[in-house]
């Protein structure tokens, strides 16, 4: 059978919420300055250092190593400790997920975000049980839009004919690098007019998604 491979955040889950949530507790324990909804959700997609680069360069902060270091650890222990109060599954996200595990395709996650965030999340939502493989942020020395961990995320699969979904600039960067066909979910956090990301496929709603990857692989 075929194999998938999805990004997560502006994927299958609105998390923008709860990452911008963390972002103000871990400034607000500096006494700085909150950060909007936004700006926060204009960061994401490169994983937690470049999400805390671009808090930085938002606050008019130079950089600094040690001072990244203190901020990101600060994040993450609030990210960590409250990571899907928040967050929401898109509208028929785990229904497609479920249908396509069903009809026999093994699904792979492939993100920025660290494992163990994303694993939390996937079994908080109950479709932890969905996914054969999971590919972090730190599961190896390169991210997004390095292709490496795509590429890892289909190997984990074993099959012939794998397939990516995510939603946003890095994701269709990462899969014309890695070499596979590119659905493109267009109501996430991209930032660029769909028809300036390469792509195989579009679709703004999770019930289009089974019917759209089967196309996609005929």
């Amino acid at each position: 059978m075929p194999g998938v491979v999805f990004d997560l955040d502006g994927t299958l889950v609105h998390s923008a919420p709860d990452i911008h949530a963390a972002v103000n507790k871990a400034l607000a324990e500096e006494g700085g300055e909150p950060l909007s909804l936004a700006q926060v959700t204009g960061f994401i997609g490169n994983g937690v250092p470049v999400l805390i680069q671009r808090v930085m360069a938002a606050r008019g902060e130079e950089p600094d190593a040690h001072r990244h270091a203190d901020l990101q650890q600060c994040f993450m222990k609030y990210y960590e400790a409250d990571p899907a109060t928040l967050t929401s599954v898109y509208p028929g996200a785990e229904a497609a997920l479920r249908h396509l595990h069903g009809a026999g395709w093994r699904i792979a996650l492939c993100t920025n975000k660290p494992v163990a965030a994303s694993r939390q999340i996937l079994s908080l939502f109950g479709i932890l049980d969905l996914f054969d493989a999971i590919i972090g942020g730190d599961s190896l020395p390169q991210r997004k839009p390095d292709p490496a961990p795509l590429r890892a995320a289909a190997a984990a699969l074993t099959e012939e004919h794998v397939l990516y979904v995510g939603d946003s600039e890095v994701d269709a960067a990462t899969a014309s690098a890695a070499g596979l066909r590119f659905a493109l979910f267009t109501e996430g956090y991209r930032h660029a007019p769909v028809h300036e990301l390469p792509h195989h496929g579009l679709f703004s709603h999770h019930d289009e998604l089974p019917d759209l990857l089967t196309h996609l692989l005929a």
